[in-house]
């Protein structure tokens, strides 16, 4: 099911439109949901899954066709209607479109109809209405999450302040959280019929999982981002049998089926010279490392800063690293989780993904790992790790890019995490291991085939060498493949490590795919698309670079993660608007600042003093740009925002290098 949150007895014979939805989102059918569209598609969506009329998109009942065949254009009609409640919703005033409005009164005025007469398609008229109704706000959601370059269609407003409500309340809808949620989507299966694949902007799921949505927009300046070379450490190079140490005292049950558990604790420290010598011989292969990935627990928390260091004197923008705790207290077992880092501006801005599942080592894998020196054979261990609470960090990197972290365990686990994945659709799940080799018949390449199919996402998987040479099961030959990468259009690709090499430097290609829904609606071709287009083997340099271009990792604005996204959200909108509609700027950034009347009405707080600040330093540059001799333009936008200094207030330099990363991907992408 889409979403997992279920009425107490209610069933298809007695439950009705309205029964169901009060259940669900504990309010009646009213016409306030008109007012917001990712409020309307919760409402349609719920009916359309639970009654599983969804299917009569792809196959209508006997004597009935779908899209309607009395409205011509039907699609066109869709997207019209869509934009114009998307504007329509930034001042509520004047009408709905007709569209919106003639099948809000067919539902409105059927809401004691059954969910049984909905999904055998006996009440038709109702089906055509919440089918329809569904499209519309899914469209208008457009933009809403993923950031989309929709042209001069409008709500500018709209957009930014659904993403700063995605922020604030974890949903793009006005609904209670805690009884579902409306979030966004990256990619949608091409294939099947489910009630996923209806929609292309926007999901609708409950309250299992957290989900925490991030914005750090980052791009080579002046270019196209069409590609990003990854920098894939699969370190420790080497594992020791006594890196596995078992927790003392901790098995248990010694009668019958014994279990304990254990830590891993390479003995080996990070080696901060490699790291230099590696990411210098890689720059000297390519221009520019952008990410550098490190599988699970290859790094302690407390080597994070000294990391980062070294990455921002090497210009890399993204770091991924699996982190072991060295600071949990003594009586509570460390934490496991994947730090990512993001480098924009003068400073690091951090996320954390905790990893949900603990490995599990039977007889089988200590024999494979050669580990019986360390763990007793007829032992059961279980990774000593604390389990949280599942939340999980999607990151949207600009360009339609987001990418999210699935550790270990948490990739084959067929629990809510993974239909929250299945249901978004990120471009890119990187998914760091502790594991023998990412062969194409291990269950690393089944589940990540999973994703790959449906929605589509690219994935990366990576372990330490270390543990590729020790994994040697029987009958099998020995193997170097330390990562994988699999996508939805050219297949699995093994990456192995040649003997003498450090690292391997993926280059990893940005397209456009095409983004179907089987609603009738005509497919777009707005979703981006990652595709691996070469690897190549990197042996460390014998001395680092002699002489350093990198960044000094400064301390950035004392802003947020959630402050942050907010910031981007509204810099985005500034964007859109003076490429769009320079008219509609002034608008745009009274809703940005401090005492903006939707907040109010939204039941959201106005933003702290630092983000305050920030986004006032948004307005000054905008009220700058506009006193141009040819008004406000992206061009004369650009040139006041390059000449700026800031006056030294680290918000005014982070609202300023945002709003000049929007432009220039606007100006790159621009038609000559």
């Amino acid at each position: 099911m889409e979403h997992d949150v279920r009425p107490g007895a209610a069933n298809a014979q007695t439950s009705t439109i309205e029964s169901l939805w009060f259940d669900l989102s504990g309010s009646a059918v009213e016409e306030t949901l008109l007012e917001w569209p990712p409020d309307v598609f919760a409402f349609t969506g719920t009916v359309l899954e639970r009654s599983e009329a969804f299917r009569f998109a792809v196959s209508p009942p006997a004597g009935r066709r779908w899209p309607p065949a009395r409205r011509a254009g039907w699609s066109e009609s869709i997207s019209e209607a869509a934009a114009y409640w998307c504007a329509w919703a930034e001042e509520r005033q004047g009408s709905l479109p007709s569209l919106v409005t003639r099948n809000w009164e067919v539902v409105r005025d059927s809401v004691e109809t059954t969910l049984d007469d909905v999904g055998s398609g006996r009440a038709w008229a109702v089906c055509e209405a919440l089918l329809t109704l569904h499209a519309i706000s899914d469209e208008a959601c457009a933009g809403m999450g993923v950031t989309l370059d929709l042209g001069d269609k409008g709500g500018y407003r709209s957009r930014a302040r659904a993403r700063e409500l995605l922020v604030r309340a974890g949903s793009l809808a006005r609904l209670p959280g805690h009884r579902m949620r409306v979030l966004p989507k990256g990619r949608t299966a091409n294939g099947g019929i489910s009630f996923r694949s209806l929609s292309r902007y926007v999901c609708l799921r409950g309250s299992a999982v957290e989900v925490a949505w991030h914005r750090v927009p980052i791009r080579r300046t002046g270019t196209v981002h069409q590609h990003t070379n990854i920098l894939l450490l699969p370190w420790p190079l080497r594992v020791r049998q006594r890196d596995f140490r078992p927790v003392p005292g901790s098995v248990q049950r010694i009668e019958q089926e014994p279990f304990g558990v254990f830590q891993f604790e390479p003995s080996e420290p990070f080696d901060f010279d490699l790291l230099d010598r590696v990411l210098t011989a890689a720059r000297d292969e390519v221009d520019t490392v952008d990410a550098v990935v490190l599988p699970e627990s290859a790094v302690r928390s407390g080597e994070l800063p000294h990391i980062e260091a070294l990455l921002s004197e090497h210009r890399v923008a993204i770091l991924a690293a699996g982190v072991r705790d060295d600071a949990a207290p003594a009586d509570e077992p460390p934490a496991n989780w994947v730090h990512l880092g993001v480098f924009l501006g003068d400073g690091w801005w951090h996320y954390r993904q905790n990893k949900h599942h603990r490995w599990f080592l039977d007889e089988v894998q200590i024999g494979q790992y050669h580990l019986a020196g360390a763990l007793h054979p007829s032992v059961r261990w279980w990774e000593a790790m604390t389990v949280p609470r599942r939340e999980v960090q999607f990151i949207e990197l600009g360009e339609g890019i987001t990418f999210v972290a699935v550790i270990c365990e948490d990739l084959a686990r067929l629990d809510e995490v993974a239909d929250l994945l299945r249901a978004i659709g990120p471009t890119l799940a990187v998914t760091p291991l502790l594991d023998g080799p990412q062969l194409s018949s291990r269950w690393t390449a089944r589940y990540a085939a999973v994703l790959a199919d449906d929605p589509g996402s690219a994935v990366l998987t990576l372990t330490p060498y270390g543990m590729v040479e020790r994994s040697r099961p029987a009958q099998l030959p020995p193997s170097s493949v330390v990562a994988l990468w699999k996508d939805s259009t050219r297949g699995l690709r093994e990456m192995s490590l040649d003997s003498g090499s450090h690292g391997l430097l993926l280059s990893v290609a940005v397209d456009r795919a095409r983004r179907r829904t089987p609603d009738g609606r005509r497919p777009v071709d707005n979703v981006a698309d990652l595709f691996a287009a070469g690897v190549r083997q990197i042996a460390a340099a014998e001395t680092p670079a002699p002489v350093r271009h990198g960044r000094r990792a400064a301390s950035p604005a004392r802003l947020d993660a959630a402050e942050l996204t907010i910031l981007s959200s509204w810099v985005e909108a500034v964007a859109e608007a003076i490429a769009g509609s320079p008219a509609d700027v002034d608008a745009v950034v009274a809703d940005a600042v401090p005492g903006a009347k939707w907040r109010a009405v939204f039941g959201v707080d106005d933003p702290g003093t630092e983000l305050a600040g920030a986004l006032r330093a948004l307005s000054d540059v905008v009220a700058a740009a506009s006193t141009g001799p040819d008004g406000l333009t992206m061009e004369q936008t650009l040139q006041i925002v390059r000449g700026a200094s800031g006056d030294g207030d680290p918000r005014a330099l982070l609202a300023g290098r945002l709003l000049r990363m929007a432009l220039e991907s606007r100006l790159a992408r621009r038609p000559t």
